[in-house]
């Protein structure tokens, strides 16, 4: 049996990221080096490098999620980027949405540990809750699956105006080239590469923005969503 590795030194700039939900951070990483290895959720040679690539690598996205607005991290996994967004930033409303049981029991656990009143845990797969869930601003994902594919999971749940904001690495441009066609057919009106996190990782977090218009998900998800809207408010009429 190979020794568990052991968690680095928090770095400096984690106290400045996550300002009053220092501690709370500090035991989310415990969680993941410990629990999240036995479990399979993340695997035992993260752990030396959990603070840079993983929670301040994914805190930094919070640079560029508008205030106040909801949220769905699909395929949450062991949290990344949801959990390190919620520490830092409070006046969201954060759902982390995952299709395995194990996974999403971690997910519960953490979320009443750490006290994030502002998150929910929703297991299920992003295409079985399109229409049964209120659409958000903002779809946050990391490591889910290459970009055109992960759009038609995120895109349809986002509200109209909406933006999905995928943490990448290196392959974010060739991915957003070779995704347009798809993107377009799916209503973005408008994408673009950011880099966050200057002074606090290195290299710097690539996110790839997706904005979309007033028909997210495209035409044919549009109807799709007026006809769930239209038979919701006749059986609240019948009721």
């Amino acid at each position: 049996m190979t020794e568990a590795a052991e968690l680095p030194p928090v770095p400096e700039q984690a106290r400045d990221v996550f300002g009053d939900r220092y501690a709370d951070a500090v035991r989310y990483a415990e969680l993941l080096a410990e629990a999240g290895v036995k479990r399979g959720l993340i695997g035992p040679r993260e752990v030396p490098r959990l603070w840079e690539r993983h929670l301040l690598n994914c805190a930094v996205l919070s640079e560029v999620v508008p205030e106040g607005v909801t949220v769905c991290d699909v395929g949450s996994g062991a949290g990344l980027p949801g959990i390190p967004l919620a520490l830092v930033r409070e006046d969201l409303k954060i759902t982390l949405l995952e299709p395995l049981l194990r996974r999403t029991n971690f997910l519960t656990e953490v979320v009443e540990l750490l006290g994030l009143d502002h998150v929910t845990v929703v297991r299920g797969r992003a295409e079985e809750v399109m229409g049964k869930m209120p659409p958000v601003h903002v779809v946050t994902a990391r490591a889910v699956a290459p970009l055109d594919r992960l759009a038609t999971w995120g895109v349809p749940l986002l509200r109209p105006y909406g933006e999905m904001l995928a943490l990448k690495g290196d392959t974010a441009e060739e991915e957003l080239k070779a995704a347009a066609a798809a993107l377009s057919k799916l209503g973005a009106v408008e994408t673009s590469i950011l880099h966050v996190g200057e002074g606090v990782v290195d290299p710097m977090s690539t996110v790839v923005r997706v904005e979309v218009g007033e028909s997210p998900g495209g035409v044919r998800f549009a109807a799709k969503r007026a006809k769930a809207a239209r038979t919701g408010r006749a059986r609240r009429r019948r009721g």
